[in-house]
């Protein structure tokens, strides 16, 4: 689950993590009062999207496509300003690189207080895969995407494993204070800075925690100027407080109505929509599509224990994408029968009138039951033996 950057800089600071003051707004009048509370002569005023790259995105009007404002992130340097750049920025939609070029309305902005910046940093923490432990990662190129830095300059990422059995060291904090090159209060506050995000990382039960840019004052200060904040679904019980935090209006609708549905279904671009029990063999089944030539429309794990309701809602979601031109049906019989999914394919395609072609692939208990009712539906479902086989017929379909 994603949330926004003035929620995740909530979390911080529960946890002890400085960041800027400031406040959520919702309407321009709003924007004026938080900034009128904060006092001083310069406010930073930014649109709150679940995407990057806001500060180079261009807020457009949402019927008429003209540029409203040049960027979502916008210093303000009188209160009439904060005002009329929330007016700008709310209910019109910012178009950054990783929205695309639909963009996303903006709801929602923060109002912060201006902060005198000597240097910009950069501080994440994510769970290493390769080696099953969370790394804090820092580098001294703050406001540049991560991603160009590991790319063009990798010894400019310096990074200290956690291991989980002692926790995040405080000579692992120092040895990277230090290869940020901080000196003094501002190397004081970086040690502490690091210690503390790390902590909120691991008791939050976060995926991805990042900052950048990470900003060093003129004070010496060490604060969070942005921040990202990605969380483990699958700990999100243990969590109410984060749950709350859930902003479906920023999440693909599909994915909402598959979320209720518990089914686990991540919307693509392809054409050839999938339904799968397992996530590994839902994986191998785009797999095989992308080797025979065919895009898929979709991730759709429908769980170990299908059943016909499931099933069906699986269907509804599918069709609702109208990129969709085919379905592949990939079911292995293992904790359920395959006659059993069978039934639910059939009963699913009859209820939802599936007028597009239909290709399963049925294995396991009860496999060659499950193809006998099929072919006994009445419907035009084309049955594979195999999942090679399965991935040739439908994009056989979408040519023909």
């Amino acid at each position: 689950m994603n949330i926004h950057e003035y929620q995740a800089k909530e979390i911080f600071r529960s946890f002890g993590v400085p960041t800027p003051r400031g406040g959520v707004a919702f309407n321009p009048a709003k924007a004026r009062k938080i900034a009128e509370g904060l006092g001083g002569k310069v406010w930073v005023v930014k649109a709150q999207i679940h995407a990057g790259g806001r500060g180079k995105g261009k807020v457009y009007h949402p019927k008429t496509n003209e540029i409203v404002l040049g960027s979502g992130v916008r210093i303000c340097k009188s209160l009439d300003e904060v005002e009329s750049t929330a007016q700008a920025m709310l209910k019109n939609k910012l178009v950054t690189v990783q929205t695309g070029p639909a963009g996303k309305i903006i709801r929602r902005i923060l109002v912060e207080e201006g902060i005198n910046i000597a240097r910009e940093l950069y501080a994440g923490v994510v769970l290493d895969r390769s080696v099953g432990m969370p790394v804090v990662m820092v580098s001294t190129e703050g406001g540049v995407e991560i991603e160009k830095v590991a790319a063009k300059t990798p010894e400019k990422i310096l990074k200290k494993w956690i291991d989980p059995s002692i926790g995040f060291q405080m000579y692992q904090a120092r040895e990277l204070a230090y290869g940020l090159k901080l000196k003094g209060d501002a190397f004081k506050n970086g040690v502490k800075f690091l210690l503390t995000l790390a902590r909120a990382y691991k008791e939050s039960d976060a995926s991805l925690v990042e900052i950048n840019p990470l900003v060093v004052t003129k004070e010496g200060r060490v604060l969070a100027l942005d921040a990202k904040m990605n969380f483990d679904d699958n700990a999100l019980y243990r969590h109410p407080d984060i749950l709350k935090m859930r902003d479906t209006k920023e999440e693909d609708p599909l994915e909402v109505k598959a979320s209720a549905a518990h089914l686990n279904y991540i919307k693509l671009d392809g054409n050839v929509g999938c339904m799968v029990n397992g996530a590994g063999l839902a994986m191998a089944t785009m797999d095989m599509i992308k080797l025979s030539g065919g895009e898929p429309a979709n991730f759709l794990d429908v769980g170990g224990s299908a059943s016909a309701e499931t099933v069906e809602q699986g269907f509804r979601i599918i069709l609702a994408d109208k990129n969709v031109k085919a379905i592949l049906i990939n079911i292995f019989g293992g904790i359920v029968r395959a006659d059993r999914v069978a039934q639910g394919v059939v009963q699913a395609a009859k209820n939802t009138k599936v007028k597009i072609p239909i290709v399963v692939r049925l294995a396991g208990t009860n496999a060659e039951k499950a193809g006998e009712i099929l072919a006994k539906s009445g419907l035009s479902f084309e049955v594979a033996n195999n999942l090679k086989e399965a991935a040739a017929s439908v994009n056989r379909a979408l040519t023909s």
